[in-house]
This record gives C-alpha cells, sequence and structure tokens, in this order.
C-alpha cells in the first residue's frame, strides 16, 4: 500500500475512533455544562451500555460473526440494540445521579466527584464478578460489505458508525439549540439560581442531562462491540479517558468542542499508530492536552466563563 493508501485508511479507521470518542465525550460535557461536575461514573456507564447491546442482539439469537443479516432484518436488529442500549443505560446515568448525587448537591467540596469515581467502580466490580473477567465475542450481523478508495477500504461497519453517531449528535445539538429543554438546559448552565427563578425545574433539567450523556455512552458502548467485535469489563477505563481528553480539548462543556475533540483524538490515535508507534499514542495524545491547557486553559471552542461576584 501506498504512503497516500496508508493514509487515507487511518482517516478512514481514525473518524471511526473519533465517532466513539465524541459519542461519549458529549456524555462529560453536558454534565459539567450544567452542574460543573466531572461524572468519572460515565466511563463505566459506556462499559455497561456495551454489555447490555451484547445481550440484547443474543437476545435475538444473534451469536458472534456466525449470522450475518441483510436488509430489513439487519436494520431492525441494529436499529432494536441502539434502542435498548441507550434506554438502558440512560436509565443508568438517572439512577446514578437520583441514588448518589443529588443528595450532595448542595455540598460543597470534592464529594460528588469523589462519589462519581466510586460508583464507577461499583459498577466496574459488578460486571467483574457477573460475567468474569474474559472478553466476550461480541455478535455482529454485518454483512463483509466493502467499498475501495484507492488503496484504501471502506467497510460497511465504518460507513453505518458514521451515519448513527452524526445523526444522534447533530439530534443533541438540535435538541440543544432549539427545543423547550434544551432552552432549558442552557440556561440552566448560564445561571441555576436565575433560571430557578424564571421557572426552570432544575432538578429536571439535570435529569435529562444524565439521561441523554448516558445513552451517548451507550451507543459508544455498541458502537466500540461492533466495530472491535468483543467487549469486556475493562474497556471502560481506556476509552473513557480518551474521551475524556477529547471534552477536555474541544472545551468542556461545549456541545461542538466535544465533537470536534472526539474526531481530533480518534485521528491522533490512529496516525499515531499507523506512522509512530502504538505504545506513543497515549504519550501524543496527553502532551497535546497539556499543550492546550497550558496555552487554552477553557478548550478549543470553549470560552472562559467570567467569576462570579
Amino acid at each position: 500500500m501506498t504512503a497516500g493508501g496508508l493514509l487515507l485508511q487511518q482517516l478512514i479507521n481514525g473518524l471511526s475512533l473519533g465517532a466513539m470518542y465524541a459519542l461519549l465525550a458529549l456524555g462529560f460535557t453536558l454534565v459539567y455544562g450544567i452542574l460543573e461536575l466531572i461524572n468519572f461514573a460515565h466511563f463505566n456507564v459506556f462499559m455497561v451500555g456495551s454489555f447490555v447491546g451484547m445481550w440484547t442482539l443474543q437476545a435475538m439469537g444473534l451469536k458472534g460473526q456466525t449470522v450475518i443479516l441483510t436488509g430489513l432484518p439487519l436494520a431492525g436488529a441494529l436499529l432494536m440494540a441502539l434502542i435498548v442500549t441507550m434506554v438502558a443505560s440512560g436509565a443508568l446515568g438517572v439512577a446514578i445521579e437520583r441514588l448518589s448525587l443529588r443528595p450532595l448537591r448542595n455540598v460543597r467540596g470534592p464529594a460528588a466527584m469523589i462519589t462519581t469515581i466510586g460508583v464507577s467502580y461499583v459498577l466496574f466490580n459488578v460486571v467483574l464478578l457477573g460475567v468474569g473477567a474474559d472478553a466476550k465475542n461480541y455478535p455482529n450481523p454485518l454483512p463483509p460489505v466493502t467499498w475501495t478508495l484507492g488503496d484504501a477500504v471502506l467497510r460497511l461497519r465504518e460507513a453505518l458508525i458514521w451515519i448513527v453517531a452524526l445523526l444522534l449528535m447533530l439530534a443533541l445539538q438540535m435538541f440543544v439549540q432549539r427545543s423547550r429543554l434544551g432552552k432549558a438546559m442552557r440556561a440552566t448552565a448560564q445561571d441555576p439560581e436565575a433560571a430557578r427563578m424564571m421557572g426552570v425545574e432544575v432538578d429536571r433539567v439535570v435529569v435529562i442531562a444524565f439521561f441523554a450523556g448516558s445513552a451517548l455512552a451507550g451507543a459508544g458502548g455498541l458502537i466500540f462491540g461492533l466495530y472491535y467485535n468483543f467487549t469486556s469489563f475493562i474497556i471502560g477505563f481506556t476509552a473513557g479517558l480518551r474521551a475524556f481528553t477529547a471534552a477536555v480539548l474541544g472545551g468542556i462543556g461545549n456541545v461542538p468542542g466535544a465533537m470536534l475533540g472526539g474526531v481530533i483524538i480518534g485521528l491522533i490515535e490512529a496516525m499515531g499508530s499507523q506512522f509512530i508507534a502504538a505504545a506513543w499514542t497515549d504519550v501524543i495524545i496527553f502532551s497535546i492536552l497539556v499543550l492546550v491547557l497550558v496555552f487554552r486553559p477553557a478548550g478549543l471552542l470553549g470560552r472562559v466563563a467570567p467569576n462570579k461576584s
């Protein structure tokens, strides 16, 4: 393969990884934008979502890569898996907020953030003890359809990942910008007390933010399983850390910034693995993050908020 073919192939791979990281990063940015809270439990909501997607596909009779579907049966199976995964992950996010974080809403200091770390470890160990430490073969009913682009190959799975991720991100952006609840979310993010005085139900807005962010993490978990053909109790840490980096890089609290950061991190991972070395990928990613935070602390698209008097 020529250098140009390698570059194009890694561009395809990087955009696929970036789509997954962007969906996961949006969950961090939605919660932080409203509560100014880093939700570390989000790492393993992504992991749980991956397992929910696997169990849903298995419940429809799909085992490993032995059953291939096409046409309407394929679209129906994937749509059902996506809906169930997003709803289950969203419900898990709401449960985390209601049971663990709402009682600490008015507690100053890092108590809420530390609680999310504890919840993350609970999810991690529940899945570890419940399903075991071995990686699970992920059902993948996608046919081996490919398109040749010069020396590069675009598979059906990459095309579907791009389409699904783009539709979900556009839907979120339209929801935040155009809907009544989206306006309430933006008002709460700017000033919760003023929003409450204007009649905004802040608790409802927080629940919606946790549901939407966790649902997108679940969609990212399903994409992970279909892309790599496996899942495991350990996948949340690496993917979550890179998605958190993407959210900070783009400007945490900024929805377009999370999307941009996810794509950038995905491209860096793919290009770095191909042209430098896979072992250096994290060094490159976090070095860029440090440079961005030193010279532009609010991120690429974020704005520095004024201090409240």
